[in-house]
Formats: structure tokens, C-alpha cells, sequence
């Protein structure tokens, strides 16, 4: 099936106050897209509603993904297809053994029910090592007492076990030192190999010089304001983004 994402005139409030206010985008199979932008523009609520948090009310416009309607599906089911998101701000849930957790999530999504203990824990041990991550972490609490930079190795190695069709990364990569960062990075490249789609919602340049987006998607006031590739970073590094509505503008006038 072509797994690919299509968002048209996305419109989404919370508590009756509108924060996304026509975002269309389109991710295909194989593609890396990234997503930056001031604070308070959207783009965490965006990461939100593509996974179904039900605090936030579509007022307008359609999510597809492999053709499925998302706004149809419970999160859950938006799991099974494929979809998968990486927090900002990884949880800690006391007790909750880490092998038996991503376990369960494999088999949640696995099309038999159930994947085979012996090749799980083969991958297990093998993505744990490609993320530099200690043998002993696999009998912890989930995130339980991690750093912040181990919480984030233990989303991408979710994302590793669950081999998703298209993962989100929402800042991700916010509070990483260098090294961190390049192991994170490592893990998420490993998926390249696969029929996989990415959406890198990022303040920084730093993780795209990894990741190495085609597409640069600038979201402002709710909307995606400017597009174009790789070469967007280098402007918003130099320049910010006072020159975006003007650069947007052109773009705009360009297209017709």
C-alpha cells in the first residue's frame, strides 16, 4: 500500500481557540520532511492531531494516510497503521519493564498478534547496542530514572522495534549534546533502508545536517507559510524569520 500522508486545509482548535488555520502538506513513502517555526505556531499541536490526542477539535479540512480518513481512527489504530510519534518530553512510567512494554507494542501491531519472542529479543539486543544503550536498560522502568538523552535513545529504539511507515519527531532533539544527537540520528537513518517516511519537527539545523530533509516546511500563525528544500535552514539560521512572510509572499506570486 502507498503509505503516503496527505494533510488539506487542516483547521484545529483547543478549548474554542483556533491554532492550526489551514495546513496542507504532503509527505510520500521515502520521503524526510522538516517542520520548524516560531514558538506557539503549531507545530507540536500538528504532531498531536496527526496521532488523534483527543484534546484537540478539527474544526475543518481531512487527514489521510494510505489512503485511510485519520480523523476516523482512535490512536491506537492510527499505530497499526504505521504511524509513530517520537516525544519532546519522554514519560516515566514506574514498573513498567522496558523489553515487556516494547513487547507488547509489537505485538499490538504485529498482523498475527503476536511476534515471535526469540527474533524480538535478537532485535531487541541488536538496536540497543547500534544505540550505544546499556544490556541492563531492557529490565528498567520505562524511562524510569533516565536521562533526558536516554529518554530520547528509548523513543528511537521504539521506533526501531516497531518499524513504522511514517514516524513524527516532535523536537526530538531538543536538550541533546552532540554525542546524543548522533546517536539519535543514527537510529533514525537505520530506518532509511525501509519504506519509511519522516516528519522532523525541529528549532535547530544541527539534527537536519544528519537527518537530511528534501523538503523544509516553515509553519507560522497556524500555517505553512513558506516551502522549499534544504537551503531554507541556512537562510532561518542567518536571518530569522522576519524575512518569511516577505519570502512567502514572493513564493505565493511566483505559483500563480
Amino acid at each position: 500500500m502507498n503509505k503516503e500522508l496527505i494533510i488539506c486545509d487542516l483547521h484545529v482548535s483547543i478549548d474554542g481557540s483556533p491554532i492550526l488555520k489551514g495546513v496542507n502538506l504532503d509527505i510520500k513513502p521515502g520521503e524526510v520532511h522538516a517542520l520548524m517555526g516560531p514558538n506557539g505556531s503549531g507545530k507540536s499541536t500538528l504532531s498531536s492531531v496527526l496521532m488523534g490526542h483527543p484534546a484537540y477539535e478539527v474544526t475543518k479540512g481531512s487527514i489521510t494516510f494510505g489512503g485511510e480518513d485519520l480523523l476516523d481512527l482512535a490512536p491506537e489504530e492510527r499505530a497499526r497503521l504505521g504511524m509513530f510519534l517520537a516525544f519532546q518530553y519522554p514519560v516515566a512510567i514506574p514498573g513498567v519493564n522496558v523489553s515487556k512494554f516494547l513487547k507488547s507494542a509489537a505485538d499490538a501491531i504485529h498482523p498475527d498478534g503476536k511476534v515471535n519472542a526469540t527474533d524480538f529479543l535478537k532485535d531487541l539486543r541488536a538496536n540497543m547496542a547500534y544505540l550505544e544503550m546499556d544490556a541492563a536498560f531492557a529490565n528498567r522502568g520505562l524511562n524510569e530514572g533516565f536521562s533526558g538523552g536516554e529518554k530520547k535513545r528509548m523513543e528511537i529504539l521504539q521506533m526501531l522495534t516497531l518499524k513504522p511507515h511514517l514516524a513524527i519527531m516532535d523536537e526530538t532533539d531538543s536538550g541533546l549534546d552532540i554525542d546524543a544527537l548522533r546517536v539519535v540520528s543514527k537510529g533514525v537513518n537505520k530506518l532509511m533502508d525501509e519504506p519509511f517516511s519522516l516528519l522532523v519537527i525541529t528549532h535547530y539545523e544541527r539534527i537536519l545536517e544528519y537527518l537530511k530533509p528534501k523538503f523544509l516546511h516553515i509553519l507560522m500563525d497556524g500555517r505553512v507559510v513558506l516551502s522549499g528544500g534544504p537551503e531554507l535552514v541556512k537562510q532561518l539560521e542567518e536571518k530569522g524569520y522576519d524575512w518569511v512572510k516577505e519570502a512567502a509572499a514572493k513564493q505565493q506570486s511566483a505559483a500563480v
